[in-house]
């Protein structure tokens, strides 16, 4: 499956409905991390419906005990392609006797491609396709390789968002031992390097206000991802030397410390009642 202009060329996959590609045919440069490395085998999944995983891998609902992998279900499945506009590349999926032994609930996914000038649209639709409440919640971990051209290193490269702002950040404690702390952080641009990533596994900010954050090195080569509606952004590399960078919007997180709440009232969990339909999208502008 792929989507093609005089420009750009886009792949995708059925193994979790995942971004293979995204090629500039002038430039060769390919955008998105291949998977291809020792430090992570994914390449963009989708979260769900857990971002993370609970502090101790399983959950209970009614009374019963389900494991899931983490950050879910849709990233380890094998997505169907489905009728499809022109310039569109749709493909879903709905539950079955196996994803219920996980998550005992009853849905259809869908994942909607489309591709104009240099921008990809991704459009998500989750709906409740049983008779009682779903909880949820919903994240996104596209990986863009940094560096994207020769003689340019990782710490080259900078994360700008639209506009200053003030968020919080949210820091686990590293062991877990303890609730995750918050810390106010004035900022507009995050210079990567490797040493973040060591103080700081995962960035993970609430109440950013840009609309979008934009990805960029020293020959101007880059990304730029809109997010509007997500109440946390998270950026991720694994370690040194890894050549590529997420970054994530997320609408819940995974637990950071053991967690007493219920799998309905986890932070960050979402509601959908019986045949209503969970939208969101994102975008990425590549250059």
């Amino acid at each position: 499956m792929k989507l093609e202009n005089e420009r750009y060329v886009a792949t995708f996959t059925t193994k979790g409905g995942e971004i293979a590609s995204f090629t500039d045919k002038v430039t060769g440069i390919q955008y998105m991390y291949q998977g291809d490395t020792p430090y992570w085998s994914g390449k963009n999944p989708t979260l769900f419906p857990m971002v993370g995983s609970t502090f101790n891998k399983e959950y209970t609902i009614e009374g019963k005990t389900y494991k899931m992998k983490n950050h879910g279900l849709i990233r380890y499945m094998d997505l169907k392609e489905l009728p499809s506009d022109a310039g569109e590349v749709v493909m879903g999926m709905d539950s079955d006797e196996e994803t219920k032994k996980q998550y005992p609930f009853d849905f259809h996914y869908e994942i909607h491609y489309a591709l104009q000038d240099a921008t990809l649209t991704i459009r998500y639709r989750i709906t409740n396709t049983g008779n009682k409440e779903m909880p949820f919640t919903f994240g996104l971990h596209p990986g863009f390789l940094c560096p994207l051209c020769e003689d340019e290193k990782f710490e080259d490269y900078t994360i700008r968002f639209a506009n200053p702002e003030t968020l919080i950040q949210v820091i686990p404690d590293k062991e877990g031992k303890q609730p995750y702390r918050e810390k106010e952080v004035s900022l507009q641009q995050i210079h990567l390097d490797y040493a973040l990533f060591e103080k700081d596994p995962t960035l993970i900010y609430k109440g950013v206000k840009s609309a979008y954050a934009t990805l960029s090195g020293p020959k101007g080569h880059g990304v730029k991802i809109s997010f509007s509606g997500y109440p946390l952004f998270a950026v991720w590399t694994p370690k040194a030397r890894a050549p590529f960078v997420c970054l994530e919007p997320w609408f819940g997180h995974g637990d950071f410390s053991e967690v007493k709440e219920d799998f309905y009232h986890r932070e960050g969990t979402m509601l959908l009642s019986e045949g209503k339909t969970f939208t969101c999208a994102y975008t990425v502008e590549f250059f």
